[in-house]
């Protein structure tokens, strides 16, 4: 008995060993942070960019734009799961050939193309990592083995990610159409939440397609008047965590932790949120407040690139794709005056009041002391 314990430990403590040579890490920090947010710098370089080309693309001297933007945009697969490759630390070999494993999963994941990216490059290129440089004909056996790996899985469960995030989608479009109060609070607060936590809220509405535009296939989603308004209160609530954060922590970080948190990340402020959650709370409640009043009262509507409708005021990201909606083609109406002062109160100034008038409050109670939000 002791000799068989003795031999499971050892093929226990070997592999153990072979894991850490191959840089091999099982954790929710690699593959969920890590991996997820390299993914969203995936979409940056491609999906995001070629949206943004092809809106130039629309000037009509200048065309040639929306061409170099299709091309970008149709990489975008690719893009993301080379991000994700290198996020993991792949050799050569594996990096490159995890280009074609995201092209197979994002062609093949429809509706779920950027999550069917993520979970099968992760896998790809673990097994790539695995066989890398173990025999002499690593030229061969790891690309064959990465490629192989990804693009099985590919057509194996890809189409039926696609149509679980697609289940996703209508549901969460139905159930903003019938409750845009209810939803606009929660979706607002949660992608909010997320861009402030230490993951990738861009990741994350890409992934569920929070956007009411035609899909990478052309299709257009189910309830998309439904994803386009989630999409909306997607924005809001990005918005008022960046913008809240700026705002309320000025008098401590001045005109430059203004503009890295403004136009930057809120994620900056997470140690202080850690010493001191409270200061979270005026941010968080600003964005419960501007989700609704994005769905029911201005009724803004997402039709630009979904990954848009998580970046918030970071690059001015999030007000920009909702803008390139409005002339893409696909918003199923006009765009009026209304609309631009609902993006502006939704965006800028309302969680810039809203924010700094309770953060206000609770430095007068006590429960948001001085310094508490100054940036390191």
């Amino acid at each position: 008995m002791n000799s068989e314990q003795n031999t499971t430990q050892k093929e226990k403590h070997a592999f153990s060993k072979f894991l850490e040579r191959k840089d091999i890490v099982f954790s929710a920090k690699r593959y969920g942070i890590d991996a997820l947010g390299a993914m969203a710098l995936g979409l940056f370089g491609s999906l995001l960019i070629g949206t943004i080309f092809k809106a130039i693309g629309m000037v009509p001297a200048l065309a040639f734009f929306a061409t170099i933007g299709g091309y970008a945009q149709a990489v975008s697969g690719a893009a993301m799961a080379v991000a994700v490759a290198y996020a993991l630390k792949a050799p050569p070999f594996v990096l490159y050939s995890a280009a074609a494993v995201g092209y197979a999963a994002n062609a093949l994941g429809a509706a779920g193309g950027p999550l069917a990216v993520l979970l099968i490059t992760i896998v790809a290129v673990e097994f790539g990592k695995a066989v890398s440089k173990e025999t002499k004909v690593d030229i061969i056996v790891t690309p064959f083995v990465t490629v192989f790996v990804g693009g099985g899985l590919s057509m194996l469960i890809a189409p039926y990610i696609g149509t679980v995030v697609g289940y996703v989608g209508t549901f969460i479009g139905w159930a903003t159409l019938q409750q845009p109060f209810v939803m606009g609070l929660i979706i607002s607060v949660i992608v909010g939440v997320a861009l402030t936590l230490p993951i990738s809220s861009a990741a994350i509405c890409a992934a569920i397609g929070l956007s009411g535009a035609a899909l990478a296939n052309g299709v257009i989603p189910q309830n998309a008047e439904g994803l386009a308004l989630a999409g909306g209160a997607a924005i809001a609530g990005c918005c008022a965590q960046m913008v809240g954060f700026a705002v309320m922590s000025f008098r401590e970080n001045g005109w430059g932790g203004l503009a890295s948190q403004g136009i930057g990340t809120s994620m900056i402020q997470m140690p202080n949120i850690i010493r001191n959650p409270r200061v979270w709370i005026p941010p968080t409640v600003a964005s419960a407040i501007t989700g609704p009043l994005a769905t029911c009262l201005f009724k803004m509507k997402m039709y630009g690139a979904a990954i848009n409708s998580g970046m918030g005021t970071c690059g001015m990201l999030g007000p920009i794709g909702m803008i390139l909606g409005w002339y893409g083609g696909e918003y199923p109406g006009t765009v009026g005056v209304f609309d631009y002062v609902g993006l502006v109160l939704i965006c800028f100034v309302l969680p810039a009041v809203l924010s700094t008038l309770l953060c206000l409050l609770l430095r007068r109670i006590g429960w948001i002391g001085e310094n508490d939000l100054k940036l390191d």
